[in-house]
């Protein structure tokens, strides 16, 4: 089964992962793409541990509305399950790259995307027997990283 990326790196210098359908935010997954996009494989799986953890907040760019300051920082928030997802991303990345046989102590994520998933339908239910429709969407993730 091919699996289809946003791009095409050199495959003898880089390494990919795939998070297919994963459910979280897909604001939550962009800020977090956005902020780790260009780091070093340590340092991220780093910050998304801290993140996971409360210690760091994700700044937020774009979809700041109502979000409010964060200690030292621009607007932010702590997306724990995003984080955790993207943990289990950048730790897979980070396998292939070992089993490629790249060096893994100067991994760099130089390709980061979300792609808005599957939308699968679920029920609310209300007052005297009535549902309302809910929306549950997924977000796929494609890193690769670098030597």
């Amino acid at each position: 089964m091919k699996l289809n990326y946003s791009i095409e790196p050199q495959p003898e210098k880089t390494s990919k992962a795939l998070g297919k359908e994963l459910h979280i935010s897909k604001k939550h997954a962009h800020e977090i793409a956005s902020a780790i996009k260009g780091m070093k494989v340590h340092v991220a799986r780093g910050f998304l541990e801290d993140v996971t953890e409360l210690k760091q907040a994700v700044p937020y760019k774009r979809y700041v509305k109502s979000v409010p300051h964060r200690k030292g920082m621009c607007t932010g928030r702590y997306p724990q399950k995003a984080a955790k997802e993207f943990l289990k991303v950048l730790k897979n990345a980070e396998s292939n790259a070992t089993y490629k046989g790249l060096d893994a102590q100067n991994l760099k994520i130089v390709h980061i995307g979300t792609k808005t998933g599957h939308t699968y339908m679920g029920r609310f239910p209300r007052a005297q027997g009535r549902v309302t429709p809910k929306r549950h969407e997924t977000v796929s993730i494609e890193m690769i990283v670098e030597a």
